[in-house]
C-alpha cells in the first residue's frame, strides 16, 4: 500500500484528478485507481477501458480497498474508520473505555510467560484485522508488530495487550493520514532502533518513517533478523533498511513521471552510525556490517541521500521501536500529521490554522520555529527546521 499512499501524496501536491473504476472479468476483478492532471484524458481513458472490459465508473475516489478518502482543496485525508468500528464491534468492545496509548509504557511481553490460550483462533483473527489497520495507523504499528510475534502460541498477557490496542482505537476510530497540497516534493526519512529489545531472542527492533514533504507515506517496525553485538551496529542496520525504502520510493516516483531533484534527507540520532555512513574508510570494527555500510555509503556518494543528526526527542521513528509514555507518544504522533476528519472543523479551522503557521518553504520553517504559541501539532518538521537553521548558521560563519 506504500505505492497508493505515495500516489495520493503526489496527487495532493500536484492537484491531480483521482478517479476509480470497478473492473470485473476473467483477468481483472476489483478496484482500479486512476490519477492524472488532465480530466479530459481521464474520461478518454475510461471510454477506452470500457470498450475492452466490463467495468463500472465509480467517479471520484472516495472508498478504495477499505480505505476512506476525503478531499478538499488543501488536503487529502485517508482513514479506515468504518473498518475500525467493525473490528471493535466484532471484538465486543465497541462500548469499552478508551486508552491514551496503544501499549503500556515499556511493556515487556514474552512467549513463555502467562497462561496459554485454549483457543488461539480469536487472537489470530484479531491480529490479522489489526495488521490491515496499520495501513493508515502508524500509531499502532509497533504494538501490532510486537503482538504478531506470538501468533503460534498466544497467551493471556498477549490477548490483554491486543485489547489495549482496541481500547486506544476506540478513542479516535476516524484518525488517519493527511496529505497536504501545500508541502514541497522532498523525501525526508527518520530511522531508529531499540537494541536487544526482545527478551526471548535479544534481537533488536528497527523502525523508520518516510515523508514526502510533511506527508507520511511509509513506515515500518520490524525485529532484526540477527543478534547484534553493539548499539552502533543495530543503528546502522536500521539506516540501511530506511535507505533501501527511500531508493524504492525514488524509483516509483520516476515510474509515474515525477522528478525528485533534491537529495533525500535521512535523520538519525546516533552520532556513531552517522560517522560510519559519512566516513569513506572502513575500520576493522565495521567489517561485520560491511554490506550495510556500502548500502548507505554508496547512496551518500551518489547524492541520493544526505545524512543529518536529529535530537532524540525529535526522532519520529522512536514510536516505531518501543512503547512510549503518553507525553512522548502524543508528541510524536502529532508531528506525524495524523488527522481525524470526523472531529468538528477538522478540514477547515484546524487545517487552515496549520497551513497558515507551517508553510513548508525554508523561510516559513524558520518563522514557524520561532512562534512561541505554536501547538505541538504544528511542529511537524522540527528536525528539518533545525537542520535548515544549522545550515544557514554555518554559511554565515
Amino acid at each position: 500500500m506504500v505505492s497508493v499512499k505515495v500516489l495520493l501524496a503526489i496527487a495532493a501536491i500536484k492537484g491531480w484528478f483521482l478517479s476509480q473504476l470497478d473492473v470485473n472479468n476473467a483477468f481483472l476483478h476489483g478496484d482500479v485507481l486512476i490519477a492524472c492532471n488532465d480530466k479530459a484524458e481521464v474520461d478518454r481513458f475510461k471510454v477506452m477501458l470500457d470498450d475492452k472490459f466490463k467495468l463500472k465508473d465509480l467517479g471520484d475516489l472516495k472508498y478504495f480497498l477499505g480505505l476512506e478518502v476525503a478531499r478538499s482543496d488543501k488536503v487529502i485525508a485517508l482513514c479506515q474508520r468504518k473498518y475500525t468500528l467493525e473490528v471493535l464491534n466484532d471484538a465486543g468492545l465497541l462500548g469499552c473505555k478508551s486508552a491514551k496509548t496503544p501499549m503500556k509504557h515499556n511493556l515487556k511481553l514474552s512467549k513463555i510467560e502467562g497462561e496459554e490460550l485454549k483457543d488461539p483462533s480469536h487472537y489470530r483473527r484479531l491480529m490479522g484485522k489489526l495488521l490491515y489497520l496499520t495501513i493508515t495507523r502508524p500509531d499502532i504499528t509497533f504494538a501490532v508488530h510486537k503482538l504478531n510475534q506470538f501468533m503460534s502460541k498466544p497467551r493471556r498477557p498477549h490477548l490483554d495487550a491486543a485489547h489495549r490496542v482496541l481500547q486506544y482505537l476506540k478513542g479516535e476510530p476516524g484518525k488517519g493520514l493527511m496529505f497536504s497540497s501545500g508541502t514541497d516534493l522532498h523525501l525526508k526519512a527518520f530511522a531508529d532502533a531499540d537494541w536487544a529489545a526482545c527478551p526471548d531472542t535479544r534481537r533488536s527492533v528497527t523502525g523508520y518513517s518516510i515523508f514526502i514533504g510533511d506527508s507520511l507515506v511509509s513506515w515500518k517496525s520490524k525485529k532484526q533478523s540477527i543478534v547484534s553485538k553493539s548499539l552502533a551496529e543495530v543503528e546502522y542496520r536500521s539506516m540501511a533498511v530506511a535507505t533501501c525504502e527511500i531508493v524504492w520510493i525514488l524509483y516509483f516516483l520516476k515510474d509515474i513521471g515525477v522528478n525528485h531533484e533534491k537529495e533525500a534527507l535521512l535523520f538519525y540520532d546516533n552520532q556513531a552510525a552517522l560517522h560510519i555512513g559519512s566516513n569513506l574508510v572502513f575500520h576493522e570494527r565495521t567489517k561485520h556490517i560491511e554490506i550495510d555500510c556500502y548500502v548507505v555509503k554508496d547512496k551518500v556518494l551518489e547524492k541520493v541521500i544526505k545524512l543529518n543528526h536529529v535530537r532524540s526527542n525529535c526522532q519520529l521513528a522512536d514510536m516505531l521501536t518501543k512503547a512510549l509514555n503518553h507525553n512522548q507518544f502524543s508528541n510524536l504522533t502529532s508531528k506525524m500529521r495524523m488527522l481525524n476528519i470526523y472531529t468538528p472543523t477538522a478540514l477547515e479551522g484546524e487545517y487552515q490554522s496549520l497551513s497558515t503557521k507551517t508553510k513548508i518553504s525554508s523561510k516559513s520553517r524558520r518563522e514557524a520555529s520561532n512562534t512561541e504559541d505554536q501547538a505541538p501539532v504544528h511542529r511537524v518538521v522540527d528536525p528539518i527546521i533545525e537542520h535548515k537553521q544549522q545550515a544557514v548558521t554555518s554559511e554565515e560563519q
